[in-house]
């Protein structure tokens, strides 16, 4: 790979161009998230992928949106800005599922909440359109992702039409986008004068991107998905278009088209996946880690980042509610054996090392390596593991067992955890994996995704039966026992998911009062922007347009909360009812058990907390 010299960090401020000297950027990217030389952070991984191809990249991070001097601070690219919410949705960041605020933000300094604007794509493509006018600017993240065609926004309780046409962008990078990125500032560098980017992108068919063209100039043998008008008349429409969108990240094409208010959006095939060798050579760049010094306070996912590593992405599950399959895609791409090998070594070396590494994973920890041996583009399988596993999808998890071992052996390395979630129903095909992750990387605590026990609300989500789950827990619980271990199951549980009635969260209560387990919390269901899951909450349809109750109102949801949490409340702000309060029990102790006896180590008995999931 042939490019500039990479920086220390990826130039804030004219300062800082001017000492590698520079004077002007080639892209700027605007991003929601703190400013962090991180691969976790994406600003700082797409802008040392562009530095590394020869294109002078800068970044603005948590602009002040009262007007556009901040985004203004680097002076006009000469090619495009790309602007993105975040590593999660602004509104998802800024509200809880009951809609009220949150007070921390995990991506922002200090953890303080409201540094960036809600809807922050439309706010930070507005800036830019005024501090440098007629500038190509194009939108990527989750934010734009998910939010590319039509979509149910919860937060309005309305349709939107696509967040292309609200912020009047030149187009809509989707999926992780570096391919797309790069082909973006090739074509632009070569644009002949007097030409539009929009019609550049257009006559490229830039893959990964979306883009708005005359409705009669549209590209041949592109599928049309409903138009948004007919959304509006029929939600249930929202679901077809939702698979149709969903189907074309899994299998590659062909091009869809959706008319809105008069216009067509393109959305082009999405971009070629990384190869094994390019994932190498992206994470290889050299990371500091390190937030830019121009942030005083301290970035609490950076902190949690700082041990871990992404050895994979993409996710073949499916879940209808998840973001990151709907934004990574579904084949999983992963690092090579000494690419991370590498990286530990890099951390080993550094003098704030603390010895543990705390996570080598991805969406899901045990699909490391996991290889599809069929072809994408004849798939129509909406998940490679529901209703069952995909004969065409080969797991490597006996691979993953051996690669543990191998960082657990490098020098200065005293631990390593899989902190990443952990599919139950793949793992346990495997007793090598299951055996080498509870003897040696489990940190006390497994997280492990359930979500619910009721297989009519399961089959909804696309999720394993209830009886992989409960062997899973056999499986646990055997081989913590046989290694004399005391650990714990830490499972995410949803209430009020489309097509969960009070019924079936009373299912989940007596489940859970069966085994003896308390649920310290739980994630009622957050509609997700352009997940299946929340289009199914909008109609009120499942995949195959069979109507389903939909608990739709905060009363409902939160009626059906408290069947799990009798305590739960919408706000964390007001108090309690005034009372005794229950004290929690202490990190890594277990409730007394009711005859007075501590029970055997294994037996998995604390429900420990979901945590707030933002996906």
């Amino acid at each position: 790979m042939i490019g500039l010299s990479q920086p220390e960090f990826l130039p804030a401020s004219r300062e800082e161009m001017a000492a590698l000297g520079w004077d002007e950027l080639d892209v700027l990217l605007v991003s929601g998230d703190a400013h962090v030389d991180s691969h976790a952070f994406a600003a700082a991984l797409l802008g040392r992928w562009l530095v590394a191809h020869g294109w002078r990249t800068g970044i603005i991070s948590q602009p002040a949106w009262d007007g556009p001097a901040a985004v203004a601070a680097l002076g006009r690219p000469r090619l495009f800005a790309g602007v993105s919410a975040g590593a999660v949705d602004s509104l998802v960041a800024h509200y809880t599922a009951f809609r009220k605020k949150r007070t921390d933000d995990a991506w922002s300094p200090g953890g303080k909440s409201g540094l960036r604007p809600n809807r922050a794509v439309i706010v930070y493509a507005g800036l830019l359109r005024q501090a440098f006018p007629g500038l190509t600017v194009v939108a990527g993240g989750i934010e734009a992702s998910l939010r590319r065609f039509t979509h149910y926004d919860f937060w309005s309780d309305s349709l939107r039409r696509s967040i292309l046409l609200d912020a009047k962008l030149d187009a809509v990078l989707y999926g992780m986008g570096e391919k797309s990125i790069l082909g973006l500032a090739e074509l632009l560098a070569l644009l002949p004068a007097g030409r539009k980017p929009v019609q550049a992108i257009a006559a490229a068919r830039l893959p990964g991107s979306v883009y708005a063209a005359h409705p009669d100039d549209v590209p041949k043998r592109a599928a049309e998905l409903p138009s948004h008008e007919a959304i509006l008349a029929d939600p249930a429409l929202l679901v077809k278009a939702t698979l149709a969108c969903e189907r074309q990240v899994l299998n590659g094409g062909p091009a869809l088209i959706q008319r809105s208010g008069g216009r067509a959006l393109i959305f082009e095939p999405p971009a070629e996946l990384l190869s094994g060798a390019e994932m190498d050579a992206l994470y290889s760049l050299p990371f500091n880690r390190r937030a830019h010094p121009s942030h005083a306070e301290p970035i609490p996912a950076a902190a949690m980042l700082e041990g871990s590593l992404t050895s994979h992405r993409g996710c073949g599950g499916g879940c209808s509610f998840c973001s990151l399959a709907a934004h990574q895609g579904r084949i999983v791409q992963s690092r090579s054996r000494e690419s991370i090998l590498a990286e530990v070594t890099r951390l080993a070396g550094s003098p704030d090392w603390k010895g543990v590494v705390t996570d080598i994973g991805g969406p899901t920890s045990n699909l490391w390596g996991a290889e599809c041996v069929g072809d994408p583009k004849t798939c129509r399988r909406d998940s490679c593991l529901y209703p069952k596993r995909c004969r065409h999808l080969h797991p490597n998890q006996e691979g993953q067992t051996e690669l543990f071992a191998e960082v657990a052996r490098l020098p200065g390395v005293r631990q390593v955890r899989a902190a990443s979630g952990v599919r139950h129903d793949l793992a346990i095909e495997s007793e090598v994996y299951l055996k080498a992750l509870i003897n040696n990387h489990v940190g006390g605590q497994l997280k492990i995704a359930p979500e619910h026990v009721s297989d009519k609300v399961l089959r909804l989500m696309r999720k394993p039966p209830v009886r992989l789950w409960n062997e899973f827990i056999r499986s646990f619980e055997r081989l913590s026992r046989e290694a004399g271990k005391e650990q714990y199951i830490v499972p995410y549980l949803m209430s009020a998911f489309p097509g969960c009635g009070d019924q079936e969260m009373r299912e989940l209560a007596e489940w859970l009062k069966r085994r003896g387990w308390r649920p310290e919390q739980a994630q009622c269901f957050l509609p997700t922007p352009g997940t299946l899951a929340a289009a199914m909450f909008f109609a009120g349809v499942d995949a195959d347009g069979r109507p389903i109750a939909v608990a739709r109102s905060d009363a409902d949801r939160l009626r059906q909360h408290r069947i799990l949490m009798p305590e739960a409340r919408p706000d964390p702000r007001i108090p309690a009812k005034p009372g005794k309060r229950r004290k929690p029990f202490a990190k890594g102790r277990r409730p007394p058990a009711k005859t007075g006896r501590r029970p055997p180590p294994g037996t998995g008995r604390r429900l420990g907390s979901t945590g707030n999931r933002r996906s």
